[in-house]
């Protein structure tokens, strides 16, 4: 594969700020967070902000897991789904944060983000299909989400690349999209210029517990890391911690996705906006990218690209945009997403004192980044978070009554 196929601009895949593979110093700060994926970069950035001193340990380079694979959609309409109003909640008020968020992460880390307002179109592609998407249109309405029911030829004056066979499709004006791997490189040169450290190559090995309270972590450098606060942010990585004790693990389990590259004309692209079926979803990138994702598959940790995977990805994606088959295949990734048995993320206190956790956010780690990042910065600063939340508290898995997402004092137990 040619280099410019897997690095078609300066900025996609670096981080351009000078990484750090060991800390300065053993200087108490207010949170070491650990992973450095969109999450746990976002809340050091957001933490950064609000003048706390944060350390970012990550084992390998910023965005080498999940954050690396994303196709990056801001499409909160997408996941409506019966029973899951309280995820939907959060989702929308993510969703709504996001716009403000780019801008402050362009002013503060000085690079392009990749944000783009292109608004999505879930398509039906027979009968059967466009039975179930107008019964889950009917959930959206419900939900005022601002979405439009369109008949096939309005689809295809919205998208004129769209197959024939195109039965009704429901348009979401408000959605959007961000190229994660500028994300990351924008977030880990926030935090940086923000005054905090990102330190690559920084796998933890252990907990630093004194008193009961968790008051830092080691590497396997054997440095140890002093903090206020400890933020575990390490995605599928979360229900396996070996640093944390058995109790506390956290019901976090790793779900596969297979994702596809491809590469055409930016003045010809095949759809201008997000196109998404009941099995495929395809994300226009401006430099003629187009990210085709992505399958969902309980495999443990495996990351293998399989032949059956990519064969599914563009056989769905055909069938909605055939332009697609001209198309050069550049790039077949596969990541693992953290789920929860719930669907929703897990942002608050858990487990021994001095932890916080933010994971768990399945398909929407990118799309929750504003919103998860908010919580825990403000967790940190002992403010109250956002309300909307709420939903996210750990607690409700371990039998709390009351979740605990309460602002705390940086060296307190967070108050029940």
């Amino acid at each position: 594969m040619p280099e410019d196929s897997q690095r078609p601009s300066r900025h996609r895949d670096e981080v351009v700020v000078p990484l750090r593979k060991s800390g300065p110093g053993d200087e108490a700060l207010d949170a070491i967070v650990v992973g450095g994926g969109a999450i746990g970069l976002a809340c050091a950035w957001r933490a950064a902000r609000r003048g706390l001193r944060v350390r970012v340990l990550e084992r390998d380079r910023p965005g080498a897991g999940a954050s690396g694979v994303a196709a990056g959609m801001l499409a909160p309409v997408g996941e409506a789904n019966w029973g899951e109003s309280g995820l939907m909640r959060m989702a929308i008020a993510s969703a709504r944060a996001w716009p403000a968020f780019a801008s402050e992460l362009a002013a503060d880390s000085r690079l392009e983000v990749g944000y783009e307002a292109c608004g999505a179109l879930h398509v039906a592609l027979d009968r059967d299909e466009a039975d179930e998407l107008r019964r889950r249109f009917e959930l959206m309405a419900s939900m005022e989400l601002g979405v439009e029911w369109l008949r096939p030829r309005g689809c295809r004056d919205l998208e004129p690349g769209l197959a024939p066979t195109c039965a009704g499709g429901v348009h979401a004006p408000g959605e959007a999209a961000i190229d994660p791997r500028l994300l990351v490189a924008a977030l880990a040169a926030a935090v940086e210029h923000g005054g905090g450290e990102v330190i690559v190559d920084a796998d933890v090995t252990g907990g630093l517990i004194e008193g009961g309270r968790l008051v830092g972590v080691a590497t396997a450098d054997g440095r140890e890391h002093r903090a206020g606060r400890v933020v575990l942010a390490t995605g599928a990585w979360s229900g396996t911690t070996p640093w944390l004790p058995p109790e506390a693990r956290l019901p976090v389990r790793p779900v596969k996705g297979q994702m596809l590259v491809l590469r055409g004309s930016p003045e010809l692209r095949p759809c201008e906006r997000i196109v998404a079926t009941e099995r495929v979803y395809v994300v226009p990138r401006p430099d003629g990218r187009l990210v085709v994702g992505a399958t969902v598959e309980e495999r443990g940790f495996d990351v293998q690209v399989t032949a059956g995977g990519v064969h599914e990805l563009l056989r769905e994606a055909y069938r909605a945009l055939p332009e697609v088959a001209e198309l050069e295949l550049v790039e077949t990734l596969a990541g693992l997403r953290p789920g929860t048995p719930d669907n929703a993320p897990l942002i608050g206190p858990w487990g021994p004192e001095g932890l916080l956790v933010a994971t768990g956010h399945y398909r929407n780690g990118i799309l929750m980044a504003p919103l998860t990042s908010e919580a825990i910065a403000a967790l940190l600063a002992s403010e109250p978070p956002p309300g909307s939340a709420q939903q996210a508290h750990p607690g409700r898995f371990a039998g709390e009554s009351e979740p605990r997402l309460a602002a705390a004092p940086a060296l307190e137990e967070t108050p029940r």
